[in-house]
This record gives structure tokens, C-alpha cells and sequence, in this order.
């Protein structure tokens, strides 16, 4: 099973939904949150250069926010970066 980062905010909805979709697609995650830790922002950015929440990382690899996580899954590709058994490769 591949690690899964997000870098989120409690008041953020787009950060709600993009942890929602991981929660039913019944992956663990580990969560970020840049509201409690300010230097967890400042990482965030060096680690991906995206500077709004959501930020999503699998296996250190920087794949987005929300909209991206969403449109990945659309597509096809999000199972397969997520390691689910069954799925397309991403």
C-alpha cells in the first residue's frame, strides 16, 4: 500500500471532500494540518510547490488538490496510485 499524505485545513471544504473521497475509496492517510503547525505550510510548498490545501501526496509524489484527486478518479488513474487491488495502473 502506497503512503498517502494531505497537507489540509480544518475549515477547508475542498480539504473535507478530497479526505472524503480517500476515506471511501478505504484508504489510510496521513494528515497534515497547516492550521496547528505553520512550518507544515512552509513544507508543504518545498515539497510540492502547490501553496493551497488540499495538497495530496502518494509515495512522496506531489498528485494535487481536490479538483485533481476528483478528475484522477474519473479518469480511471486514481486506484492505481492508490494501490487498491483490481485497478488500472495510473
Amino acid at each position: 500500500m502506497p503512503k498517502i499524505e494531505i497537507y489540509a485545513s480544518m475549515w477547508c471544504g475542498y480539504c473535507a471532500r478530497a479526505k472524503a473521497l480517500l476515506t471511501r475509496k478505504g484508504v489510510s492517510f496521513i494528515e497534515h494540518d497547516v492550521d496547528t503547525a505553520p512550518a507544515l505550510r512552509r513544507e508543504m510548498v518545498e515539497r510540492g510547490g502547490g501553496y493551497t490545501v488540499p495538497q495530496i501526496f502518494v509515495d512522496d509524489r506531489p498528485i494535487g488538490g481536490c479538483d485533481d484527486i476528483h478528475a484522477l478518479d474519473a479518469a480511471g488513474k486514481l486506484d492505481g496510485l492508490l494501490g487498491l487491488a483490481g485497478s488500472a495502473s495510473g
